[in-house]
């Protein structure tokens, strides 16, 4: 299939988008929602990922397939290691079968999870028997991906004695570890995160009776930060669901695209992006905290005709695809060098 793109501008210098709930803070608030069902979820995310882990988390089937949703294989690993006495076959695509979870296996075997290798060693398929989990010291090292860490985190509190996580050197994408910590908080769960140590306790039997509202998608936002930084001066564009303390890394936005003359405002758990005039300069950011915004940052500099040194993007590349790969071979074609 051929698509034709043309060069336009926006015909509407005043837009107001609605942008549905963060697919991060969805799929973490789903598994909690699937371990304490009093839990009630507004402005949950319609990516294919989060619709994968609804549906997953929903099955009474043996055979559960999250297809491309690495976020989904992660987590699920995690809960469907402690449904005892349940047995899981998790799989998915041709290439998340080629996406490494040893890591996480790992640390849930760790633990005394019971989980085995169909195919390749390290890889999915794998094969879950569900049980109760005593063991609470795990290690990991800590430039891993913020997922697997995610993982255990979330499943810590029904385990029966809580877990202490120990990560070992400098650690990744801690906005993620962080969000899923202050979920937790939010529905009552204790947690202490000291030095390079993170414990959670076992959660009480007191009834969880919760409404929490999902924060619109700030990855989402970031393709309409790109289009006011490409923009006329004075274009705004207003976001709704947006929070100024948000708990989402890429929330990092907000002073990145100062640099390229986007200015946001914050009223009403809403967020006003404005065009202003500004002098481009090349740009070099560390995005350890926040990799999934790379390619947008990248693309938008490209456009402008600046140049740009990202890097912290190491995780990008066991994404659905290698991200890095993937970038460097589109903005190629548009002759970037």
């Amino acid at each position: 299939m051929d698509i034709t793109l043309h060069k336009s501008k926006l015909t509407n210098r005043k837009s107001n988008i609605t942008i549905t709930g963060s697919k991060s803070e969805s799929n973490r608030l789903l598994l909690l929602q699937a371990l304490f069902p009093e839990i009630e979820l507004k402005n949950i995310s319609n990516s294919d990922d989060s619709n994968l882990m609804i549906n997953a988390l929903a099955s009474k089937e043996k055979l559960v397939d999250i297809h491309h949703a690495g976020t989904a294989m992660r987590f699920l690993t995690a809960y469907f290691a402690v449904q005892e006495g349940r047995a899981t076959v998790l799989t998915g695509s041709k290439r998340m079968k080629e996406r490494p979870i040893k890591i996480l296996v790992d640390a849930l075997r760790a633990l005394g999870a019971d989980i085995s290798y169909l195919e390749n060693e390290g890889f999915p398929p794998i094969a879950i028997q569900g049980k109760k989990l005593t063991k609470n010291q795990v290690s990991l090292k800590a430039n891993v991906s913020s997922q697997y860490i995610s993982a255990l985190l979330l499943i810590a509190s029904k385990l029966k004695n809580g877990i202490v996580l120990t990560l070992e050197g400098d650690i990744t994408s801690v906005p993620y570890i962080n969000m899923t910590l202050r979920l937790l908080n939010e529905i009552g769960v204790e947690t202490q995160f000291k030095d390079n140590v993170i414990t959670v306790f076992p959660a009480t039997e007191k009834r969880i009776d919760k409404t929490l509202t999902v924060e619109s998608d700030w990855s989402s936002a970031s393709y309409y930060f790109s289009i006011a930084a490409l923009s006329e001066v004075g274009t705004q564009i207003t976001l709704s669901s947006y929070k100024e303390n948000s708990l989402q890394g890429d929330s990092c936005l907000v002073e990145i695209y100062k640099h390229f003359g986007v200015t946001s405002k914050f009223i009403n758990n809403s967020i006003t992006l404005t065009k202003a005039a500004v002098v481009l300069q090349p740009l070099e950011l560390n995005l350890k905290n926040a990799p999934d915004i790379a390619q947008t940052i990248a693309v938008t500099c490209f456009a402008l005709g600046i140049s740009c040194h990202l890097t912290g993007l190491h995780t990008l590349k066991i994404k659905e695809t290698d991200r890095l790969v993937a970038l460097k071979t589109e903005i190629e074609n548009l002759a970037a060098a």
